[in-house]
């Protein structure tokens, strides 16, 4: 092999390894504010564990965050809470940026 097939299969497993630990720190996101809705929306334990992985699952519909914040924004309409879109999308934000430090640090 030469240098440069070396540096070529190197920088196809970094940029491997930073799709999976994006993928995982989306999904921790989304977790996380499912909890965060429905602790908004007065859910117990139990029930705010399952809407967390309804918001988890909800990421799967289409690329993008956009399926996640309708899910959210449709639940929190839904159950008479007013949250704005800003608030909304500046907490998806503050949880990604979160997702992503525990992801690299291994958490």
């Amino acid at each position: 092999m030469t240098t440069f097939d070396d540096r070529e299969q190197a920088f196809e497993a970094k940029f491997a390894l930073d799709q999976e630990q994006e993928f995982r720190a989306i999904a921790r996101r989304n977790k996380q504010l499912g909890l965060w809705a429905a602790e908004k929306m007065g859910l117990s334990p139990e029930s705010a564990e399952d809407y967390a992985a309804a918001v988890v699952r909800a990421d799967f519909e289409q690329p993008g965050d956009e399926d996640v914040f309708r899910k959210v924004a449709g639940d929190f309409k839904g159950s008479g809470i007013s949250v704005s879109e800003g608030e909304i999308r500046s907490k998806m934000d503050e949880l990604a940026s979160v997702a992503r430090d525990q992801v690299r640090a291994g958490e």
